[in-house]
């Protein structure tokens, strides 16, 4: 059975390893970088598999800012920034940027795993790292989709798409970010291209396929509807 896999990225060796070691313990698969560039390298690389990245700031060659700037152009994972620097512009700042959670240090492993587990509840993920959605359920670890209990074939883009849509469960988003976010910024296809699959999901789901909503004039929108 999978597990949850967290990303973190800290260049202080043993304040990596006591997180690591912690989680590890808690039923969570680890992975771990000793800079920025290393953990947006993964990011890019398994940004499917991916759960939640909890980052340092003050790392060498791309600190912890610079990289989480970097990771919102590929990815909505959530992101704990885990950091000596305690000034509210500092906290401030890291909000601004695109963190979900700020932790000082020194800080309590038991408020990290709280923070980690209130994190990855908000985002319907179970410890088995498993999102659903009212009959709907994507397994990550397993790259698997059930629908009322019966899985249904996604081909690999259509397993990202679908994920990238729930992980912005309820926003509006544009044909044109969906384009640049799904297939990446490097892809010179036309935002057709998003409406074409859109239509192939939607037919898959079944009954669920009502989940995924046309934005007049805009794109589309996830949201659970009863």
């Amino acid at each position: 059975m999978g597990l949850i896999k967290i990303l973190i990225a800290d260049d202080e060796e043993r304040m990596r390893r006591l997180v690591a070691d912690f989680l590890k313990k808690q039923g969570y698969a680890v992975i771990e970088a000793d800079n920025g560039m290393k953990a947006l390298q993964i990011i890019i690389e398994q940004k499917e598999t991916i759960s939640l990245v909890i980052l340092d700031v003050m790392m060498p060659i791309m600190d912890g800012w610079e990289a989480l700037r970097s990771i919102r152009q590929y990815s909505k994972v959530p992101v704990i920034m885990l950091t000596a620097k305690c000034t509210e512009a500092d906290e401030l700042l890291s909000f601004g940027i695109g963190a979900d959670e700020y932790i000082t240090k020194p800080f309590s492993l038991m408020i990290l795993l709280a923070r980690v587990q209130a994190l990855l509840k908000r985002l319907n993920i179970n410890i088995n790292g498993k999102k659903s959605f009212d009959g709907l359920e994507i397994d990550l670890p397993a790259h698997t989709v059930h629908v009322s209990g019966q899985e249904i074939e996604l081909t690999p883009k259509e397993f990202e798409l679908l994920l990238y849509l729930c992980d912005n469960d309820g926003i509006a988003l544009s044909r044109e970010k969906i384009l640049n976010s799904v297939w990446d910024y490097g892809y010179f296809g036309d935002v057709r291209t998003v409406d074409t699959h859109i239509k192939k999901l939607r037919l898959k789901l079944g009954e669920k396929g009502d989940f995924i909503q046309t934005i007049r004039g805009l794109g589309y929108k996830f949201e659970v509807t009863k």
